[in-house]
């Protein structure tokens, strides 16, 4: 008896435990998460997953997009000859001790050897066209490397010329002779999303063709680098965690398609290498640029005729409109200073940056679908993109020359070249009672820079400010005909 009773017992409890696991399988499906409530039910705002997926937990394969992707990205090594230079300091520049006894003991010019770099760049089509950074093909000033050669993955060598190149984008075209050539096709770098893997390709370190994988991290990013070769700098980077160094400048950035989704550009270093984030220019950004300078020579600029409302340069909600040209196309719409542009076409618009970068994609001539906020309530307009910036009537500079206590103007360019300067903003004339007022700073003072950072318009002036709020501000600069540089602490209360 005690052997059939031990035998029913394990029956039952078997046939029990098959039970429940059956009832719950069928009752609670197979959702990948779940949180509990009060009331039974998940909060609509709940960031987790609740439909069926099946295949999310399979590892992503990257060797299809890098076998495709390698052939097509090339070592670009330039050349800059020896050359003669003065050792005298230029004008307007600091004159501290150390300067002064190296300008006594040293006479006469003296020569600068042989300067050799490389980088990376993408082959875009059969025939031969490279795409690459302006940086990368510079000979560290306005003028470009004197040799310039490109060697493929076969380590075909060949000798390249440059077609055109844009400092403000960072974006130059090459083009070597021949036909048949492995090149990539361009993707859309309006649908990156975060979090989605990307592959950079280049020659870091003047090492081989080197692969590396990360995730987009971030979009629209501006981090002031373009600004060092181009006094109306465009910047709109995709920001990612791949490994990049020294030699990347130039390469691919890859989606797992094979496809070209932007071209890196920069590192977060501040030791001088790789310290975990990478900036690639969007390709949406660089078609425009390529089939312009190939097309041109140069780059045809679109305009919306819009001014960013310096204050909330930065904000997350969209790109705040701080002024509007009475000749531009968004005047001829009807967009008003205040509104807040959240989408143009397709692309979703979370800051200025990604506005700048989105509207330089196109070209003059084309219509744009744009949709913004005013008195937060959403509106829908088209707008025609035309070939002049407008007309502004100093807007921009009165309104920081209100908060500042002064008459402001972005330095022209035939003047900075007179002063040996790459730019600056213009203090005419310095209001009483203004913050300006209560420094020592006369008129005809010459902003150079801000807490370190260059500034060449009354834009970046703005933007560092903004920027500053909270800190001790100290601003640097010149005196047309005086030597030396001179520098203001300025205290902002607000």
């Amino acid at each position: 008896m005690k052997l059939k009773q031990l035998l029913l017992i394990v029956a039952v409890s078997s046939a029990s435990a098959l039970g429940s696991v059956w009832i719950y399988s069928k009752t609670t499906g197979n959702k990948a998460g779940f949180v509990q409530s009060t009331d039974g039910k998940l909060p609509v705002n709940y960031a987790g997953f609740n439909d069926n997926v099946t295949g999310a937990g399979d590892p992503i394969d990257f060797t299809k997009a890098a076998n495709a992707a390698v052939p097509a990205v090339v070592h670009i090594k330039t050349k800059i000859p020896a050359k003669k230079v003065s050792n005298q300091l230029p004008r307007n520049r600091n004159n501290s001790m150390e300067d002064l006894f190296e300008q006594f003991f040293n006479y006469g010019p003296q020569v600068q050897p042989e300067q050799r770099a490389s980088g990376s760049g993408v082959i875009i089509s059969d025939d031969g066209y490279i795409v690459t950074n302006n940086h990368v093909v510079s000979d560290g000033g306005d003028g470009i490397a004197e040799e310039i050669t490109v060697t493929l993955s076969n380590k075909k060598v060949y000798k390249a010329k440059v077609v055109g190149r844009d400092p403000s984008s960072d974006i130059a075209v090459l083009k070597v002779d021949g036909t048949g050539f492995p090149f990539l096709l361009y993707g859309n770098s309006d649908v990156v999303k975060l979090g989605q893997w990307v592959l950079a390709i280049g020659y870091p370190l003047t090492l081989e063709t080197t692969v590396t994988a990360g995730i987009v991290s971030a979009k629209g990013r501006f981090i002031g680098i373009n600004g060092r070769q181009s006094q109306t700098p465009i910047e709109s980077f995709i920001q990612t965690d791949a490994a990049v160094n020294q030699g990347n400048s130039g390469g691919g950035l890859i989606n797992t398609d094979g496809q070209l989704v932007g071209i890196n550009s920069a590192i977060y270093a501040p030791t001088g290498t790789y310290a975990g984030y990478s900036f690639a220019i969007p390709v949406n950004l660089v078609k425009k640029i390529v089939n312009d300078l190939i097309k041109f020579g140069d780059v045809k600029r679109p305009y919306l005729g819009i001014q960013v409302d310096e204050d909330k340069f930065e904000a997350g909600d969209g790109a705040h409109i701080g002024a509007v040209a009475k000749d531009g196309a968004a005047a001829n719409i009807g967009l008003q200073k205040g509104d807040i542009i959240t989408k143009i076409n397709d692309a979703v618009i979370s800051s200025w940056t990604e506005l700048q970068g989105t509207v330089a994609s196109y070209n003059t001539g084309d219509k744009l679908t744009i949709t913004y906020k005013r008195n937060g309530k959403d509106y829908t307009t088209t707008a025609v993109l035309t070939g002049k910036t407008g007309t502004y009537d100093n807007v921009a500079s009165s309104n920081l020359g209100e908060k500042l206590g002064a008459e402001l103007q972005t330095l022209d360019e035939k003047k900075a070249l007179q002063y040996e300067i790459e730019g600056g903003v213009l203090v005419k004339k310095i209001n009483s009672g203004g913050p300006f007022s209560k420094t020592r700073m006369q008129d005809g003072f010459i902003i150079t820079s801000i807490n370190g950072m260059d500034i060449k318009s009354i834009e970046e002036l703005g933007r560092a400010i903004s920027k500053l709020k909270g800190e001790t501000i100290q601003l640097e600069g010149i005196y047309p005909g005086y030597e030396g540089v001179y520098r203001y602490p300025l205290n902002l209360t607000n």
